[in-house]
């Protein structure tokens, strides 16, 4: 019989020391042991997912317990003590004495009897003695507080107290740790909204209204969304709120020329052309035969056949482009701050000097699609982030720089979303501030003269 908690094991040992993404070592791990009861899966990607979320608050209490600090010890010891520790504090169904004593065989099954001892000593004061691990005091070093508990950077803390504040930004932290809902867009061309939703619950599928939008849902209870007849037909695109935004924020003409200049895996280049009714032509584009495959699987599931795929890289120029566009949607590579409550790892990975070399990148983006927008055109900038440097400096920059005014997005927002940030072009949709992940999106209007 296979150990689940080898499995976790292996998945914490490729994220952590060797650089895998979360996503994808869950998914390979799953796809390996596909004989496993849909309980033993939940139950993995629990604990691999907590675990991963919550590595800087399990690190800190670990080194209040062991006379060896995490940094210093083996791989294999560090993750078993993580996984373990996060079963103790944060899962309710799982025993502390079951905990620990799957962690003790599993040190012993991985070579490490001489360890056993210590695993299980460490473990048993964690369980018996939560009280010797105090978090920082928050009246005395806020940001230190927050940093342990919401398992965030200091760096990346700072920088969002600065930003917006103390109350907002514990608010985004900790709705980044809440469970994210799987939220679909509703194709709303060739097929009613009821026939959709009628497949979608036939199916067993518990689906619900996911906010501002018409066409946009939440759906739980399916075993796999590649499963339903509604994904399979293309009727339905997983996809955040704040994403489904840059499209009404587009709000592309019917016959119009659209391009997306980073388009993959294709979801803002669908939702236009589905807002198009078949009309007109989106060049999605992106940088690579791998990127650009993933947006032509996707054409092909949805029937747009609007939609034309092309490999092109967006900081090259293309001369060809000149002039050519009635929309230019930049929804550019960027840091990821936005959308930690679905990728932890991001967290982790991301460092301020990151964060200006993307803004650098964009910008070098920014200027080639500038001349790719026809007179009198409209290019929307957009990013899955809420960092300054890449959003609000970078509007700053651009209106600066070229001949393009902002535009108004309170004709394409629902009321609640309308602000003084909307009257003047520009919106930072903030988690736990508004009810999708954090996105920024700014629509600009080429000049004529």
């Amino acid at each position: 019989m296979t150990n689940i908690r080898e499995i976790i094991l292996d998945i914490l040992l490729a994220v952590i020391r060797d650089g895998a993404y979360s996503q994808n070592a869950i998914h390979a791990a799953l796809e390996k042991h596909v004989y496993l009861t849909r309980r033993d899966r939940a139950f993995i990607t629990r604990v691999a997912e907590g675990t991963v979320e919550r590595l800087i608050e399990l690190d800190y209490i670990i080194d209040a317990y062991s006379q060896v600090p995490v940094a210093n010890m083996k791989p294999v010891i560090a993750n078993i003590l993580r996984s373990a520790v996060y079963q103790i504090r944060f899962m309710r169904s799982v025993p502390d004495a079951s905990a620990v004593n799957e962690a003790v065989k599993l040190a012993q099954s991985r070579g490490f009897y001489n360890l056993k001892g210590f695993v299980n000593g460490v473990l048993r004061n964690v369980s018996r003695h939560p009280e010797k691990a105090p978090y920082p005091d928050r009246e005395k070093d806020l940001a230190g507080f927050l940093t342990i508990a919401y398992s965030t950077p200091r760096w990346i803390v700072d920088s969002w107290l600065e930003s917006y504040g103390d109350f907002v930004t514990e608010k985004m932290l900790a709705a980044l740790m809440e469970p994210r809902p799987t939220t679909i867009r509703l194709k709303t061309d060739g097929i009613s909204k009821s026939e959709i939703l009628e497949s979608l619950r036939s199916q067993g599928a518990y689906v619900k209204p996911a906010g501002c939008l018409p066409y946009a849902c939440n759906v739980a209870d399916y075993s796999f969304l590649p499963s339903l007849e509604a994904f399979r037909k293309g009727w339905i695109y997983p996809q955040d709120l704040g994403s489904m935004l840059v499209g009404e924020i587009a709000d592309p003409a019917e016959g119009s020329t659209v391009f997306d200049l980073c388009a993959a895996p294709g979801g803002k280049s669908l939702h236009a052309a589905d807002k198009m009714k078949g009309t007109g032509i989106v060049e999605a584009r992106d940088i690579s035969p791998e990127k650009v495959a993933l947006i032509e699987e996707n054409v092909a599931r949805t029937g747009l056949s609007n939609v034309h795929p092309r490999v092109a890289d967006a900081l090259v120029y293309d001369p060809e482009s000149e002039g050519r566009a009635d929309l230019v949607l930049c929804d550019l590579p960027c840091s990821g701050l936005g959308v930690i409550g679905r990728k932890p790892d991001i967290k982790y990975r991301v460092t301020a000097e990151r964060v200006a070399e993307l803004s650098q990148l964009q910008r070098k983006i920014l200027h080639n699609a500038a001349s790719y927008v026809k007179p009198g055109g409209v290019l929307i900038y957009s990013t899955c982030t809420v960092s300054v440097p890449e959003n609000q400096e970078n509007v700053r920059w651009f209106l600066d720089n070229y001949s393009f005014r902002p535009e108004s997005l309170d004709p394409y927002l629902p009321k609640e979303l309308q602000s003084l940030s909307t009257k003047d072009g520009a919106i930072q949709l903030l988690p736990g501030i508004h009810p999708t992940d954090g996105f920024f999106i700014a629509r600009f209007r080429r000049e004529t003269v």
